[in-house]
C-alpha cells in the first residue's frame, strides 16, 4: 500500500476541473425545532465571455467556456429567533457572495496578486454585512436582535482562505488525519482558552452556545486562517447541529471511507438526527477526484 507522500505524488499538480469537484450540501430543521434557520451556499466564481450584440450570425454561440477563478462555500447559522434567524443568515450569504465576487474579480485584475489585500477584502464583506443586519434592527423593530454566524471557504487553488464568524465550524481531511481548522467563537472557549475549564467540561455548559462574535451581534470579529488545499483533502463545513451529536472521531471515519461528498453528506445527517437532532442541522463537504478527460 503507497505512503500518502507517495500517493500524493502521484496526483496532478493541476487546478481541478469542474466535473472533478465532488461537493454536496444539506440541511434540515431536526428533530425538536420547526424552523430551519440554517442557510448553505456553494459557488463557483468565473470569468465569462458572453455575446451582447453582433452582426455575425450565432455569435450568442461563442460564449466561452469560462475559467473559474475561484471556489466558494459558505454555511451560516441565524440566530435571533425563528424568522429573524433565517432572515439573518440568507441575508448573510447573499451579501457576503456578492462582495466577494467583487473583490476576487479586483484580486485577478490587480498588477500584483496580493493577498494581504484578499483577506482584508474578506474581512471588509464580513464587517459590511454586520453593519447592515444592524441597520435593518435598528429600522425595523421586528428585525433587532438577528444576527448569524458566518463560516465562509474561498478557494483560489492551491491556497484557500477560511472566514469565519461565531462557531460553525470548518474541518479539513489531510492524509487520513481530521483537523479543525476554526476556533469557536464562544464563551466556552474563550474559558478553555484562559484555562478556567477543561474542553470537556465547557462543552456540556451553555457557554458552549454562548456566542462572543456574531454577524448583528453585539460584537463582531471575523478571522482569517489561510490553507493549502490539494487532491484528496476533503473540507468539511458545518453548524453546531452536527457536532452536537456527532464526534469528530465519527466524523473522521466518515470522511476516510467516502464514496462521494453527497453520501457522506447523507451519513453524517442521519447521524445526527439519530443521536437527537436538538438544533439546525447543516452539512457540505467536498473534496477534488482527478479523472481522465471526459471520463
Amino acid at each position: 500500500m503507497p505512503t500518502p507522500d507517495a500517493a500524493s505524488a502521484a496526483l496532478p499538480a493541476r487546478k481541478p476541473r469542474e466535473d472533478e469537484i465532488d461537493i454536496h450540501g444539506v440541511t434540515h430543521p431536526g428533530r425538536v425545532r420547526k424552523d430551519n434557520q440554517d442557510h448553505f451556499l456553494v459557488c463557483s466564481l468565473r470569468k465569462e465571455l458572453i455575446v451582447r450584440l453582433s452582426s455575425i450570425p450565432g455569435a450568442e454561440g461563442l460564449r466561452s467556456e469560462s475559467e473559474r477563478l475561484a471556489f466558494l462555500a459558505m454555511v451560516a447559522d441565524g440566530v435571533g429567533g425563528a424568522a429573524r434567524g433565517e432572515t439573518a443568515s440568507r441575508l448573510a450569504l447573499g451579501a457576503v457572495t456578492r462582495y466577494v465576487s467583487r473583490s476576487i474579480r479586483c484580486y485577478y485584475g490587480a498588477p500584483s496578486d496580493d493577498e494581504q489585500e484578499l483577506q482584508a477584502a474578506l474581512q471588509e464583506g464580513a464587517r459590511q454585512c454586520h453593519a447592515e443586519l444592524l441597520r435593518r434592527g435598528q429600522e425595523d423593530p421586528d428585525s433587532s436582535g438577528m444576527a448569524t454566524t458566518l463560516t465562509l471557504f474561498l478557494g483560489v487553488w492551491p491556497r484557500a482562505y477560511l472566514l469565519q464568524v461565531g462557531d460553525s465550524r470548518c474541518y479539513l481531511l489531510r492524509h487520513g488525519e481530521l483537523t479543525q481548522i476554526t476556533r469557536d467563537q464562544t464563551m466556552a472557549q474563550e474559558m478553555v482558552d484562559l484555562g478556567v475549564m477543561k474542553a470537556e467540561d465547557a462543552a456540556a455548559t451553555r457557554l458552549a452556545h454562548t456566542l462572543t462574535s456574531a454577524i448583528g451581534g453585539s460584537q463582531t470579529d471575523p478571522t482569517i486562517t489561510p490553507i493549502e488545499m490539494d487532491w484528496g483533502h476533503v473540507l468539511l463545513l458545518c453548524s453546531d447541529g452536527l457536532t452536537r451529536h456527532v464526534s469528530d472521531e465519527r466524523i473522521r471515519d466518515v470522511l476516510r471511507s467516502m464514496t462521494s461528498a453527497g453520501r457522506a453528506c447523507e451519513i453524517l445527517l442521519q447521524e445526527a438526527l439519530d443521536g437527537g437532532g436538538s438544533d439546525n442541522i447543516t452539512v457540505v463537504v467536498g473534496r477534488a477526484v482527478p479523472r481522465e478527460p471526459g471520463g
